[in-house]
């Protein structure tokens, strides 16, 4: 059996590009648990608060249950669910999985052949995060989970794996001039640019395309705000604050919270600016919230009915 086809191809609700990473993230999770404790199994009263925090951190902005994922995730061939009357899961209700002392782990056939192929692990995590997650959160989410892998854990692709182009970085860190599109920083070792990243909009692992009009140049603290659903980009380009975020620090409130309402700053003339529709889908399936009202802007107009075209600052585009 294939296990890494069939982890890539987890059967997920999907609308308009909608983000589901609830069997992901779960599968993630038990394979941390795995990794900890071969034998053991995840009682969903015990797991659910961990769970939760997953999906607040690491899903869609929605709120969602992991009761769903607990129930359905056994569809898909690598989970299995028990109660306390026998096999099979009660359903999707909370209070039965939890009456029901329903406990959960990864189906017999894959934890044998985890057992007979230790690095079968780390590719089938690798496959997850690659197909649902954006580089910067990989490291972070791993240690969520307690999951260890190794740098560069590599085995077998599915077939279908889209490759990425490797030119995306320099096209996008050229169209914004080096420069963070929402802080302006541009820091330099000798001629090598250092803590500036080439940041999708649209999720690659959701379709986005490795195309200039879908990335922007940022540093990485605001790259990882930026996917961490803190940040986003508004309608006439101008940055998105999440009212979710707090921070009372003067640092956050200058590198964070300040940024409300300005305008993105670049591309150069010339480039693409961010696709609306790139934006659309970050602004639903990423930001969190409602955004923060711009110092610049009146309190009762928001970043998005802002005009499509700006006027701004010579050096800077609507981008």
């Amino acid at each position: 059996m294939d296990w890494v086809e069939r982890t890539a191809t987890l059967r997920q609700w999907t609308r308009d590009g909608a983000r589901a990473p609830h069997k992901p993230l779960l599968l993630l999770y038990a394979l941390g648990r795995f990794q900890e404790d071969a034998g053991g199994e995840l009682v969903y009263s015990a797991v659910e608060e961990d769970l939760k925090r997953l999906l607040a951190e690491y899903g869609p902005p929605h709120r969602t249950t992991p009761a769903y994922p607990f129930h359905h995730l056994a569809g898909d061939g690598v989970w299995e669910v028990r109660t306390d009357r026998g096999p099979g899961s009660p359903g999707t209700g909370v209070r039965e999985l939890r009456a029901s002392r329903a406990a959960g782990r990864l189906a017999p056939e894959l934890r044998t052949a985890l057992r007979r192929e230790p690095s079968l692990l780390g590719r089938l995590a690798r496959v997850l995060l690659d197909r649902h997650f954006p580089p910067s959160l990989h490291g972070e989410l791993c240690e969520a989970i307690g999951l260890e892998l190794e740098p560069e854990e590599t085995g077998r692709a599915p077939a279908a794996r889209r490759q990425r182009d490797r030119r995306m970085r320099e096209l996008v860190l050229t169209a914004y001039e080096y420069q963070c599109a929402f802080c302006g920083y541009d820091g330099r070792i000798g001629a090598v640019p250092v803590g500036l990243e080439a940041a999708h909009v649209r999720w690659w692992a959701f379709g986005g395309p490795d195309d200039v009009d879908n990335g922007l140049c940022l540093c990485s603290l605001h790259h990882k705000l930026f996917d961490k659903g803190v940040l986003g980009v508004g309608d006439g380009h101008r940055i998105l604050v999440s009212q979710h975020f707090v921070g009372r620090s003067p640092a956050a409130r200058e590198h964070v919270t300040a940024l409300a309402g300005r305008p993105v700053i670049g591309p150069q003339p010339g480039a693409r600016p961010v696709a609306a529709h790139h934006r659309s889908w970050h602004t639903g399936q990423v930001f969190h919230g409602v955004p923060r009202p711009g110092a610049d802007l009146p309190r009762s107009r928001s970043p998005e009915s802002s005009p499509s075209h700006p006027q701004v600052s010579p050096g800077t585009s609507a981008g």
